[in-house]
C-alpha cells in the first residue's frame, strides 16, 4: 500500500491543473444575443424594451395606476391554477376567499374602465371588503377609488353621486399570517378611516413607502343608518346584518400611485429543453446598478439594487408528480393532463358566499401535488455573486428564477445576460454510497458517527454508460468538511495504488490509476478517515477527467454497492446529549504582545464548532476580569467543522488594551444557545 506522504511530490503534477487536450465547456445563455421575452413564464414588473437584450424592472412613473402596469390578475385568495406562487401573480379578493363570479368579484375594478362596475348587493357590511395583492411591494403613496361615470341605482340615483359613506383603507409591504384570519382585519398600517364621505373621487395620500397589499373595507356611518332605517330586516343590528336594501357606494375602480421602482421584479424562465443530458458549472451574469437621476438613468456603482438568481435542473419537462385519489381514499400517479383536466378541486363552496371547505376524499379528485426530486433538483441557492459554481446534478432541462431588488426607489440594476458553462456527461450516472468502515450495513439504513471523533469512512461507486460519446473519468473529488486522510482505494475489489491524492481542509481529491470507461468499468471504493462536526453529514462528490478541459460530474446517492446498505451520501451523528456548539478552543499565545515587533503581536485562535445546519455569524468578545465588556470582534459567517479567528489586543474603539489579564469567549448568533467557553489570556508590552 503506498502511503500519502511517500507520492505528495507527484501530487504537483497530476492535480494542480490538467494538460487541457480540447475543452468541451459550453455555456448556455439568456440575455444578449439571446432574447428574454418569450422566454418566460412569470414576469412581474420586467421591463423587456428599455435596453435592447437586457432586462430591468419597471419604472412607476407619476401620474400612472400602479394596477395597470400588471396583468394575469386572479380574483382568489387561493388561486386554483397549477403552479401559482406567492408573489408571482397580482390578486384581488373579495370578503374571505373571492369568487370566481365576475358581478361579485373585483374584475370590474381593475380593469381601467370607469363604465365598468359591481352593482350594490343587499348583504351584510362585514362582507364589503377588498384585499389587492401587487406581486410585489411597489413604491407607492396615494389609493383611491371613484363611481361609475354613467348609470343608476334601481331608486334612480345616478351612479356617479353614488359615494361610499364610510371604509377603512389598509396597506402592508409583506405576506404575513393575518391573510388566513377570516373577516375584515386591518392590515399592518390603517392610512384612512372617515366616517362620514360625500366625495364621489376619492384619493388617500400617505408617506411613500414600499406597499405590496391594500385593503378597502366597508365601515357603517350615520348616513347607512339614515338611509337603512325603514328598510331593515327583523333580528337585524344596527343595519349591519343582512339588508332589505343594497347598501350605499358603487365603486368602478381602483387605483394605487407612487414614484420609481419595485421593491422586487420577478423573472421566471420556461422550462427550457437543451436537447441532450450535461453537466452544469459556473453561474455567469453581467448586471449593473443604475439610479434614476433628473429624469434619467445613470450607472451608479454604489446604487441599493442587486441581481438575485437561482438555477435548477432536469431530465424531463415537468418537476411536479400529480396524484389523483383512489377509491380506499390513497393517493395514485396520474398524467398532468388528466390532474389539470380532468379532476376536480379538493376544495369547494356550499354556498355562492361561503368559505372554501375541503372535500372528503374519493376518485376523481385531485390529491397532492409533490416535487420528482429523483429526476429535478431542488433550486439553486439563491447567489447575487457571478462565478460561482451552481453544484447541480446533470440533466437536460433547465429554468432560471431571477429577482432584481432594490431599496431605494431611485435605484435599480439591469441585468445584461446571464449564463450557465455546461458539458457533455462523463458517464450517464456516478452512484454513490457512503458508511463507515466499522458498520456497512448499519441497523437503521443509514450510517451514525460520533461527532468529532476520526472516523473510517467506505465511499462506493458505480459508473455506468449509454453511449459513446461519455468519454469516462479518472479523478474522484469527495467534499469531507473537515481535512481527511486517505487511507486506501480498491478498484474492482483489489487494493490498488492511485496516481497521486491531495488531501485539503474540506475534501479529499484521488487521481485513479485507469480511467473509468464503459470498457472499464470496476467498482470503486474509497477509504478514507474524517472527522464529523455536524448533526448530519453529506459526502457530497464529483468525478471529472484530468486531461480534458470539461466539467465535474456530480455523485449521486444510490445503490451502488452490495457491500453497502445505506445508498445514501448522508451520516447522522450520535450523542448522549447535544455537543457544546464550540469546542477545543486553542490559542496561539498565553501572552500578546502587540509592540510591532513581529513576535505575538496578533492572537490567533482555532476551535470547532458543531451541530450547526447553517452558516451563523461568529464573533469575539473580550472581557476585563471583572465581567466588563472591552471588545468585540465580528468574524464573518461560519459554519460547522474547525475554524480560526484573530484579535490584536485593540478594544471596540481600537485602542491599545492596558497591560493585564483577559478572558475571551467565541459567541454565536444561533438559535441554539451555549454556555460561554471563556479562556483566558495575558496581554504585555
Amino acid at each position: 500500500m503506498l502511503n500519502t506522504r511517500s507520492f505528495a511530490l507527484t501530487v504537483a503534477i497530476a492535480l494542480l491543473g490538467p494538460t487541457a487536450l480540447k475543452a468541451e465547456v459550453t455555456t448556455w445563455q439568456l440575455g444578449g444575443s439571446q432574447p428574454w421575452a418569450g422566454q418566460d413564464t412569470v414576469s412581474i414588473m420586467i421591463d423587456f424594451e428599455r435596453v435592447p437584450g437586457a432586462i430591468q424592472p419597471v419604472r412607476v412613473e407619476p401620474g400612472v395606476n400602479i394596477i395597470s402596469l400588471l396583468d394575469n390578475w386572479t380574483t382568489f385568495r387561493q388561486p386554483k391554477e397549477l403552479g401559482y406562487i406567492d408573489g408571482e401573480r397580482p390578486r384581488i379578493w373579495k370578503w374571505n376567499e373571492g369568487n370566481g363570479d365576475p358581478t361579485e368579484n373585483g374584475v370590474a375594478l381593475i380593469d381601467a374602465d370607469s363604465t365598468t362596475y359591481n352593482s350594490s348587493k343587499a348583504e351584510g357590511i362585514g362582507k364589503q371588503f377588498f384585499t389587492i395583492d401587487l406581486a410585489v411591494p411597489m413604491p407607492a403613496h396615494t389609493f383611491g377609488f371613484h363611481t361609475p361615470s354613467g348609470g343608476f341605482r334601481s331608486d334612480g340615483t345616478p351612479l356617479r353621486t353614488d359615494s361610499t359613506p364610510a371604509f377603512q383603507i389598509s396597506i402592508q409591504e409583506e405576506n404575513s399570517e393575518i391573510f388566513a384570519i377570516k373577516g375584515p382585519l386591518p392590515l399592518a398600517r390603517v392610512v384612512a378611516e372617515p366616517t362620514q364621505n360625500f366625495a364621489h373621487d376619492v384619493r388617500i395620500g400617505f408617506d411613500q413607502q414600499y406597499v405590496r397589499f391594500f385593503r378597502w373595507a366597508r365601515k357603517f356611518s350615520i348616513i347607512d343608518e339614515t338611509a337603512l332605517s325603514r328598510n331593515r330586516v327583523s333580528g337585524s343590528s344596527g343595519g349591519q346584518g343582512n339588508q332589505a336594501r343594497s347598501l350605499l357606494g358603487t365603486i368602478s375602480e381602483f387605483e394605487i400611485y407612487g414614484e420609481g421602482f419595485p421593491k422586487r421584479a420577478t423573472y421566471r424562465s420556461k422550462i427550457i429543453d437543451l436537447g441532450a443530458e450535461q453537466n452544469f458549472g459556473r453561474l455567469f451574469f453581467s448586471a449593473t446598478p443604475m439610479r434614476f437621476v433628473a429624469g434619467e438613468a445613470v450607472e451608479v456603482p454604489d446604487a441599493r439594487a442587486f441581481a438575485e438568481i437561482e438555477v435548477r435542473t432536469g431530465r424531463d419537462d415537468d418537476p411536479n408528480i400529480y396524484h389523483e385519489y383512489t377509491v380506499t381514499g390513497k393517493e395514485k400517479v396520474v398524467s398532468r393532463a388528466r390532474y389539470e383536466n380532468d379532476l376536480r378541486t379538493g376544495f369547494g363552496r356550499t354556498c355562492a358566499s361561503c368559505d372554501f371547505v375541503q372535500r372528503s376524499p374519493r376518485p376523481g379528485m385531485r390529491a397532492a401535488i409533490t416535487y420528482d426530486r429523483d429526476n429535478w433538483t431542488f433550486w439553486s441557492t439563491p447567489t447575487t455573486q457571478s462565478g460561482l459554481p451552481l453544484n447541480l446534478d446533470s440533466g437536460s432541462f433547465i429554468q432560471v428564477f431571477i429577482t432584481l431588488h432594490s431599496t431605494r426607489f431611485a435605484d435599480f440594476v439591469r441585468l445584461d445576460s446571464l449564463w450557465v458553462e455546461r458539458a457533455p456527461l462523463l458517464a450517464a450516472r456516478v452512484l454513490g454510497e457512503v458508511a463507515p468502515l466499522a458498520d456497512p450495513r448499519p441497523a437503521h439504513g443509514f450510517g451514525e458517527v460520533a461527532l468529532g471523533e476520526m472516523v473510517e469512512f467506505a465511499y462506493d461507486l458505480s459508473a455506468s454508460f449509454s453511449g459513446g460519446d461519455q468519454r469516462g473519468f479518472d479523478q474522484v473529488r469527495i467534499q469531507t468538511g473537515a481535512r481527511p486522510a486517505f487511507k486506501e482505494l480498491l478498484v474492482g475489489g483489489q487494493a490498488t495504488d492511485p496516481t497521486a491524492v491531495r488531501e485539503e481542509d474540506d475534501g479529499l481529491t484521488v487521481l485513479l490509476p485507469e480511467r473509468v470507461t464503459r470498457a472499464n468499468n470496476a467498482p470503486l471504493r474509497i477509504v478514507f478517515a474524517a472527522e464529523v462536526f455536524e448533526l448530519a453529514t453529506t459526502f457530497l462528490g464529483t468525478v471529472t477527467d484530468s486531461e480534458v478541459e470539461t466539467l465535474p460530474q456530480p455523485i449521486v446517492s444510490g445503490d451502488a454497492s452490495e457491500l453497502l446498505s445505506t445508498n445514501s451520501l448522508r451520516v447522522l451523528s450520535i450523542s448522549d446529549q447535544q455537543p457544546a456548539l464550540v469546542q477545543n478552543l486553542r490559542f496561539s499565545t498565553p501572552v500578546l504582545t502587540p509592540n510591532g515587533d513581529g513576535v505575538h503581536d496578533e492572537l490567533r485562535m482555532a476551535y470547532s464548532l458543531y451541530g450547526l445546519p447553517e452558516e451563523v455569524p461568529v464573533e469575539l468578545a473580550v472581557y476585563a476580569l471583572d465581567g466588563r465588556p472591552v471588545a468585540t470582534v465580528p468574524q464573518g459567517l461560519q459554519t460547522a467543522g474547525p475554524q480560526t479567528a484573530r484579535w490584536d489586543g485593540r478594544d471596540a474603539q481600537g485602542r491599545a488594551l492596558s497591560p493585564g489579564v483577559y478572558l475571551i469567549s467565541v459567541v454565536l448568533q444561533s438559535e441554539r444557545r451555549a454556555a460561554a467557553l471563556l479562556r483566558p489570556v495575558g496581554v504585555a508590552y
